[in-house]
């Protein structure tokens, strides 16, 4: 599976509606392949701050406009964003977390200020394990915020944007002109749109999303034009609602008004003129659209670009007064609507419907699947044909190349387990286990992993050991790899030092992961199963939360462990190594580049129960880092033999 981490924030509709048309085009496209998580970080780390910033700078754009125009200079300027970072560590924790447990393939940014805290998370040169790309969603007058901190790739809406990023030195191929991400309606209704026919009935589209306060003068003009149709949307303010639908008393054959809809490109497609402010999303939607525009109001900063390119493409007129508003309607739609017509055709120009699938298609590009051509390891001698694979026995002991930490779909992993059962067993392993990760709700942070889908869910947990209990036989007749089902257990704290990750090897029921520790682990040993320290020490290639409660504690929870992880995925653990603890190395594999790293090598026989017991007496253990070539030929299994009961 495909993964990607969109990130957005409701500073503006349209960081949002860019958004959520980029998920919208990518299910589209890839509807079983894909998985999209899309969130709003200041929404969820700061709840009512979040909102109170919100309205602060709705309030000062519409009422401070002035004001306004100082701060966004300040984030243009200065480096002022970079100053406060320090500021935002609830989000900077929350979004390593959550690169670290998703493992996405691209990170996607609609508002800026994300990748400056991915700066600061990879400030220490370890490397990113995915594509970054922001979606700038303003034109022309772009603040260097969008751009100051680094992105593989930036899209933008329109060439006249592409050029005001290379004069700030960003290089042309870095630089994505594929448009302003809008819904696919646009593209599907874009061939039945309104001809450039006669019209005798102008359908004017007036969305209330600011400058309330001239809302009824404005409303006024369309009710004085008897001809004239008119849709208006007020959006989610009940009590505005009621008072348009009042003030239109009398007229609601000609003129209909909403709330909240859905239905913004159905409405720009059927409509001749939408009136509005500048916003980025209305903007682009209405361009995608071709319905001509009349701007009442430009905030300054950031619309004052998108205002300049409706200017110099020709396709919108400024009327700041009400009364300017109704005489710039007049002058559309007279002589025969020439004026209009021109507009239409002007926009038609620029127009890009298909903008969102042109990014989901792009991100896709970025995150196909890094699987290195299958490789089968054929069995030497001949292949017996109709054997009973079930009571099959190894004779004697052999080299066992094994990997006991692997993350299916079920929590933050790749592949399925299906997927999961080939991708190894092609690849010569002789026993895997698979152990996603199964959080304590008693937690906040467990919670808060309990809505993320990243992580096993109680209703899930039964389904994912009938699912392994299936593949373990798949596995076996068509490899002859040993398959364990295994848990990881999540006791995440707010700190490294309460933190540990515990992994159940070789499970034959669920165990409640809310237990104790101890707990635990008392009832992974009553299932004949392993429990295992992960990743115990400190992390030095790879970057996330370190889980340092066991290893802090070892005194007390070394006599009741089976192992430590000396090794997993490109770390190495020396201190394990030191204190002369039992171990085992495993990949902690989520994605399929995460093969080449640290493994178990076991010598004894392929049996489950052998297996185990040569983990716990820890004799004839060794680690190695995986690489396909060189285990193309040690793993041929020159001395099976089979034994049939």
């Amino acid at each position: 599976m495909k993964r990607i981490l969109i990130l957005t924030a409701g500073f503006g509709e349209g960081h949002n509606t860019a958004a959520r048309n980029i998920q919208e085009a990518i299910e589209h496209l890839e509807p079983d392949e894909a998985i999209v998580d899309r969130i709003d970080l200041f929404d969820t780390c700061y709840g009512k701050i979040s909102d109170l910033l919100r309205q602060g700078y709705l309030t000062a754009i519409n009422r401070a406009p002035l004001i306004w125009r100082g701060i966004y200079s300040i984030f243009d300027r200065t480096s002022f964003i970079e100053d406060v970072l320090v500021a935002f560590a609830k989000m900077k924790q929350a979004l390593d977390w959550l690169l670290r447990e998703m493992q996405p393939d691209v990170v996607l940014s609609t508002y800026p200020f994300y990748n400056f805290l991915i700066e600061e998370i990879f400030k220490d040169g370890k490397e990113k394990n995915f594509v970054q790309i922001t979606v700038i969603t303003d034109s022309i007058t772009v603040n260097s915020f969008w751009y100051r901190s680094w992105s593989d790739y930036f899209v933008v809406p329109n060439k006249d944007t592409a050029t005001i990023l290379k004069s700030a030195g960003i290089a042309e191929e870095r630089i994505l002109e594929f448009g302003f991400p809008v819904q696919l309606e646009f593209l599907e209704y874009a061939q039945n749109s309104m001809l450039l026919e006669p019209i005798r009935q102008p359908k004017i589209l007036y969305i209330i999303n600011s400058g309330r306060k001239k809302a009824s003068k404005i409303i006024d003009q369309l009710l004085s034009r008897k001809k004239w149709e008119a849709t208006i949307v007020v959006g989610k303010d009940e009590k505005l609602f009621y008072n348009i639908a009042d003030h239109i008393k009398g007229f609601e054959e000609r003129i209909k008004v909403l709330g909240w809809t859905d239905k913004i490109p159905e409405l720009l497609l059927s409509h001749h003129v939408i009136i509005s402010k500048a916003g980025g999303a209305t903007v682009q939607e209405a361009i995608a659209a071709c319905c001509p525009m009349i701007i009442p109001q430009v905030v300054p900063g950031q619309e004052e670009g998108n205002y300049e390119l409706l200017r110099r493409y020709e396709v919108a007129c400024f009327a700041e007064k009400p009364s300017d508003i109704g005489s710039a309607l007049d002058f559309l739609f007279e002589d025969e609507a020439k004026h209009w017509k021109k507009l239409k055709n002007n926009l038609k120009k620029i127009s890009k419907p298909d903008s969102s699938l042109k990014i989901a298609r792009f991100v896709l590009e970025q995150s196909v699947l890094e699987i290195a051509p299958s490789r089968v390891f054929p069995f030497p001698g001949k292949r017996l044909e109709n054997v009973n694979f079930s009571v099959i026995k190894t004779k004697s002991s052999q080299a066992l190349l094994c990997d006991f930490h692997i993350h299916s779909t079920y929590s933050d992993g790749r592949l399925s387990i299906g997927e999961i059962v080939d991708f190894y067993g092609q690849r010569g392993f002789d026993c895997i286990c698979v152990t996603d990760h199964l959080v304590d709700r008693k937690r906040l942070i467990g919670k808060f992993c309990e809505l993320t889908g990243l992580v096993l869910t109680p209703t899930k947990v039964g389904e994912y050991f009938e699912t392994i209990e299936k593949e373990k036989k798949r596995a076996w007749k068509k490899y002859e790899m040993i398959l364990f089902c295994g848990i990881e257990f999540n006791k995440d704290g707010y700190s490294a030092k309460t933190s540990a990750h515990l992994l159940g090897i070789d499970l034959k029921s669920p165990i409640d992961p809310c237990l104790s520790l101890k707990d635990i682990i008392a009832e992974i040993h009553k299932q004949n199963g392993l429990a295992v320290a992960s990743h115990p020490h400190i992390f030095q290639s790879v970057w996330g939360p370190n889980t340092l409660f066991l290893w802090e504690n070892q005194e007390e929870y070394a006599p009741l462990l089976d192992a430590w992880e000396v090794a997993n995925r490109y770390d190495l653990f020396s201190p394990v190594g030191l204190k002369k603890l039992p171990f085992i190395a495993n990949s902690d594999f989520h994605k399929p580049k995460h093969i080449y790293s640290w493994k178990t090598i076991l010598h004894c026989a392929k049996d489950a129960d052998e297996i185990k017991e040569c983990i716990r007496s820890n004799r004839n253990v060794a680690i190695t880092l995986y690489r396909d070539h060189k285990f193309g030929t040690l793993f041929q299994k020159k001395d099976f033999e089979l034994e049939i009961a």
